[in-house]
Formats: C-alpha cells, structure tokens, sequence
C-alpha cells in the first residue's frame, strides 16, 4: 500500500508520535498551521468520512483529541479541530485524519 500514513503507522517512515495505541496514532504535522498541529488517525485504513463503517472509530479519535489537548495545555485556552472530506476541501492523504490546532488564536473563516 502506498499510503504515507500507513507507512507511518507500520513505523516504515519516521515521525514524532504523540499517542498511540491498537487503534489510534497521533502524530505532528510535518507542516504546523499552529503551535500544536497534531494529525489523528485511526491504524485501520479509511480513505474518507464518507468510507466509515464503523462509528467507533470517530469516538476513538475524539477521545485522542481530548486528552491530546489536555496533554498540550490547550484544553482551556481553544483549541480547532479539522476534518478535510475529498480534494476539493483539502484532502491530501488519502486516509481519514483529523487536524487538532491550538495554541494560537485561530480565526475565522479558515481559508
């Protein structure tokens, strides 16, 4: 497969890892928008929200989220959560993955 995150996941590329366990990997954006820029993903492969099966994978990934912030000191000051579906929005990586953003002050609208 050639899916950057999967090989990310399977430790074949490098990258500084913020949590993990058997289902979740969260690892720094190689290209930070914010102080924390924190990529959450779950290890099984799934290309799009619109591929999720199985729901349990979003509360996975947002119980990481939560305590992610909360491990970055950006639980209380704000923090931005993204979800990009496609490329038209932004998708670059062909698997689900969530953006935690914090540690600035974020405005609106994004971009």
């Amino acid at each position: 497969m050639s899916c950057i995150f999967c090989k990310i996941i399977k430790k074949e590329i490098p990258s500084k890892i913020a949590y993990e366990d058997d289902k979740v990997i969260a690892f720094h954006d190689i290209s930070p928008q914010a102080p924390v820029h924190i990529l959450v993903i779950p290890k099984k492969h799934v290309v799009t929200v619109a591929d999720l099966q199985d729901m349990e994978v979003v509360k996975d990934l947002f119980y990481v989220m939560k305590r992610l912030a909360k491990d970055m000191g950006i639980e209380k000051s704000g923090y931005r959560i993204v979800v990009n579906h496609g490329k038209g929005a932004g998708q670059v990586v062909p698997h689900l993955h969530f953006h935690l953003l914090g540690g600035r002050s974020l405005h609106w609208p994004p971009g």
